[in-house]
């Protein structure tokens, strides 16, 4: 989420990948249509996500043309029969860690992603809300950027038993256009 594009400064020389083909092919990968009507979020969507994980991180700065590359971690718990999700993620080359929260309103049937910055502490509100539409998960904020109206897009996609992918894109034009400009390769620990 747009969260985590301005969580992080860039701390250390961290291998930069010229590509976005290295990048796991991320630019390739278009933004799956946003729906007009999203499906009804289900308590047990975010199951997958329960566990310890590793996480290989691509993060493509504002304005940059090549993507900052490091590691992470990740320890999820599924809570309330499945209505919650809690992450626990953990950089320690760069000295960060905080907390995803998601959460399903029952009567609305959607899901709210929030989160948490370990420096901060604050619920940042509020939360990209969205569902999962055929296996991919699709959540959508509006934010400002200096007086800009801007969208983001968080996506969950390339779920299996061992493995998932998180990306983030943007858009400065109302969705017309989408940049990617963080990705996540998650790997079961």
């Amino acid at each position: 989420m747009i969260r985590r594009r301005r969580m992080l400064q860039a701390t250390s020389a961290a291998a930069l990948l010229p590509t976005a083909l290295e990048a796991g092919e991320a630019e390739l990968d278009p933004v799956p249509p946003l729906p007009v009507r999203p499906t009804a979020g289900k308590a047990g969507d975010f199951d997958f996500l329960a566990g310890r994980w590793r996480i290989d991180h691509w993060r493509r700065p504002a304005g940059a043309s090549e993507w900052d590359r490091f590691k992470g971690e990740a320890t999820c718990w599924t809570i309330l029969a499945g209505v919650g999700s809690v992450e626990e993620l953990r950089i320690p080359e760069r000295g960060f860690s905080g907390m995803g929260l998601r959460l399903l309103d029952l009567k609305q049937h959607v899901w709210s992603d929030f989160w948490v910055n370990a420096k901060s502490g604050v619920l940042t509100a509020p939360g990209q809300t969205g569902s999962f539409e055929n296996g991919v998960g699709l959540f959508v904020s509006d934010f400002d950027d200096a007086g800009k109206p801007m969208k983001s897009a968080g996506i969950w996609d390339r779920i299996t038993p061992d493995a998932c992918r998180w990306r983030q894109v943007v858009s400065a034009d109302g969705g017309k256009t989408w940049t990617h400009d963080w990705i996540m390769h998650w790997r079961r620990v």
